[in-house]
C-alpha cells in the first residue's frame, strides 16, 4: 500500500471494556440504597445515561427509583447545604435611604 492510503486506515488498537455499573443480580428499587446512591451528583440530580453507561432501559428503571426514594424521604430532593452556609454577613444600614440625584 501506498502512504496515502495508510493514512486513512483505521488503527487495530485493544481496548479494555468496562464492566456494565448494574450486575446481573442487583435488583434496581427504590429500597436498594447503595445502588441508587450511584447514580446521583453530589448535588442530588439523577446523572445523565451518557455517565452512567446504562441501557435506556436500566436508567428509566434507574430514574423511577430515585424518585420513588425522594417521595418517601428516603432521598431529599436536593443536596444544597452549601447554599445556606454564608460566610460573611454584609451590614446593612437600618436608617433612612437617601437618593443622590
Amino acid at each position: 500500500m501506498d502512504k496515502s492510503k495508510q493514512l486513512f486506515r483505521k488503527s487495530k488498537r485493544s481496548f479494555r471494556r468496562r464492566l456494565p455499573p448494574i450486575g446481573s443480580g442487583d435488583r434496581i428499587d427504590y429500597r436498594n440504597m447503595s445502588l441508587i446512591s450511584r447514580f446521583i451528583s453530589e448535588q442530588g440530580k439523577i446523572l445523565s445515561r451518557r455517565v452512567n453507561r446504562l441501557t435506556l432501559k436500566q436508567q428509566r428503571l434507574i430514574t423511577i427509583a430515585i424518585k420513588q426514594a425522594r417521595i418517601l424521604s428516603s432521598l431529599p430532593f436536593l443536596n444544597n447545604e452549601k447554599q445556606f452556609e454564608r460566610t460573611e454577613s454584609i451590614p446593612r444600614p437600618t436608617g433612612p435611604r437617601s437618593r443622590n440625584k
